[in-house]
């Protein structure tokens, strides 16, 4: 009997689109194996990168997956055979650290009153949680992320033996981790009975998606980890297309995804980017919880993007400016060659303590803000793949912890299998390589722009594209409020855009009812020519605040402040006052 093997979920996947072909995008999809419906690897977000590179377009790709390697496969619509390079995790922690969006507060004197004037910051969920995304998205630890319910089967450690002899395959190696294939046909039967006679579980509700891509010439690349490699050696996938404009497969997604599923865009480039076949959207402030950090963020942006004038198909700009607050010391602060490098297993130990890249005696240097990892409470890796890259070349012997062994080689036997020269081969391809490109990447694209969304699958009827526009304005990720409490209870925060909300100082932030926007603006934001705007509810949203802030404010006059009803801290403020006070006279009479 046939074990199924799934195609995986949308897992951070990307088509670029050719010029000769039709607008279309790929996407992955997930069958729930033996039992369950289909779902997603991730479902908790996807990130993807692109690059501009002249007219070639580059799609760095995060997998996420979840389960046993033998179980790992991935399929994709593709234009063309593209040029398959491993790309770099910690490239992506450094993009999600340096451009995630804050919501910040700072409490400040209000009227007449003494009051505290230590000021405090609140940061938004997504800045608060950089350390943990940073660990969650490590390869090792992304069995927390994503169900068990995309996978191979057990006992496929390799296609059969008639596979490479198909038709239908074009081309097929191996690249980092993965092994490749990729596939063509005019008939979709064909690319289906590929898919079978490889133990592919298709979903009937697949195939439609998979004629519809075969009838715009889309080709199908087919991903699957090497026979020998281990989950924690999953790193990212570039796809390098000599033409093309970037967009997101979200078509086929559909089969799998989870509600409101998060997609996250990165471009390097010379200017600011935007949807094209999407509906930008710019979310209402108001809406945004400033006193708990920006703590509803997400839902603000799902709401804002059903706006009737996107129909759940928009992206948000959270960050677009200078690449600069990119840290290259984050994902290539070292550098080794292999004519530099020992061919011992202590000296290649050695070298990775030095480069600050494994610490098993606590003795390395961490890097810039990179969250080593310590799996089993000994070695700390500050590289993702480093670890795995070590069980494959020098697995500790049966009954010896890591640390004892990583940390002190030289006192046990060189195994008699150790090859130098393949695992410095293998580190330069994985890990070397991909963090020098990441590097050059961001040095030479001065400009970063960073969109979110969040979308259903009854929504994912339009694969979004996305072009450059040099004229709008850039888009800060750090959102400032000033906050003035005032004695009688209330508070007011004054917004980066000018508008103030009323509140109570122990109520939290305001439940505005339904005729409250969640959008401020949604517009179609062409190539050239003039913005469209689609919605436009500043008024409306000024109306609304108005009649809220006229129901939040005292019977005292709000110009002077009676302190009638002190604030509890009131009396320690008067005796801190009461103590400045007297040490003044002290000095006074000295």
């Amino acid at each position: 009997m046939k074990s199924p093997v799934a195609l995986a979920a949308f897992a951070a996947l990307v088509h670029v689109v050719a010029p000769a072909t039709a607008h279309a995008c790929g996407g992955t999809f997930c069958d729930g194996a033996t039992a369950g419906p289909p779902m997603p690897v991730d479902q908790t977000g996807e990130n993807i990168l692109f690059v501009q590179d002249g007219p070639a377009m580059e799609a760095h790709i995060q997998i996420q997956y979840q389960g046993e390697p033998q179980r790992f496969a991935w399929v994709v619509p593709i234009p063309a055979v593209p040029e398959f390079r491993v790309g770099s995790d910690l490239l992506f922690r450094e993009l999600l650290r340096a451009s995630a969006p804050a919501y910040v507060a700072q409490r400040r004197l209000g009227d007449t009153c003494a009051e505290d004037m230590i000021p405090y910051l609140l940061l938004s969920p997504a800045l608060l949680a950089v350390p943990l995304v940073a660990l969650a998205l490590a390869p090792w630890l992304l069995v927390a992320l994503a169900p068990a319910g995309c996978a191979l089967s057990e006992d496929l450690t390799a296609f059969p033996p008639d596979a490479g002899a198909s038709s239908t395959v074009v081309w097929r190696d191996s690249v980092g981790a993965f092994d490749i294939t990729v596939l063509q046909s005019s008939r979709a039967e064909e690319v289906l009975q590929w898919l079978r006679d490889n133990q592919y579980l298709v979903p009937p509700s697949t195939e439609p998606l998979i004629r519809q891509y075969t009838e715009e010439n889309s080709l199908f690349a087919a991903i699957k980890l090497v026979s020998t490699a281990a989950v924690d050696e999953i790193h990212p996938i570039v796809l390098r297309y000599e033409y093309g404009v970037p967009c997101v497969p979200l078509r086929l997604t559909a089969v799998a995804a989870a509600m409101d599923m998060g997609v996250r865009v990165f471009f390097l480039g010379n200017a600011r980017v935007v949807p094209r076949t999407y509906r930008h959207v710019e979310v209402n402030p108001v809406r945004v919880d400033w006193l708990n950090a920006g703590a509803n963020y997400r839902d603000v942006v799902s709401r804002a993007v059903d706006d009737p004038n996107a129909g759940g198909q928009g992206f948000v700009t959270e960050y677009a400016g200078a690449s600069s607050v990119v840290q290259r010391a984050s994902f290539a602060w070292w550098s080794l060659t292999l004519t530099q490098v020992g061919s011992t297993p202590a000296g290649v130990l050695a070298d990775l303590g030095r480069s600050s890249l494994l610490s098993c005696q606590g003795t390395a240097i961490p890097p810039p803000n990179v969250t080593g990892v310590t799996p089993d409470g000994s070695c700390t890796f500050y590289h993702p793949l480093l670890r795995g890259l070590l069980l494959d070349y020098l697995p500790p012997p049966t009954g010896i912890a890591e640390s004892d062994y990583w940390g002190n080689p030289g006192a046990f036997p060189v195994p008699a299998a150790w090859d130098h020269v393949a695992f410095w081969h293998d580190f330069d391809d994985r890990v070397q390589r991909p963090a020098d490109r990441a590097a050059a990447l961001v040095a030479t694209r001065p400009y970063l722009t960073r969109l979110f969304t969040t979308i259903s699958p009854d929504e994912m009827t339009v694969d979004p594209e996305f072009h450059e526009r040099a004229d709008l304005p850039a888009v800060a990720n750090l959102r400032t409020a000033t906050v003035r409490a005032h004695c009688d209870g209330t508070q007011r925060v004054d917004l980066p855009d000018g508008r103030g909300v009323e509140t109570r100082v122990d109520g939290g932030w305001p439940a505005f009812d339904d005729a409250m926007p969640w959008a401020l603006r949604v517009d179609d934001i062409p190539q050239q020519g003039d913005i469209v705007p689609l919605t436009e509810n500043e008024a409306a949203v000024d109306a609304r605040l108005a009649r809220w802030n006229d129901s939040q404010r005292p019977v005292q006059a709000r110009g002077r402040c009676t302190c009638a009803q002190p604030r509890a801290d009131f009396p320690l403020a008067a005796a801190l006052l009461a103590l400045v006070v007297v040490g003044r006279r002290r000095r006074r009479g000295c």
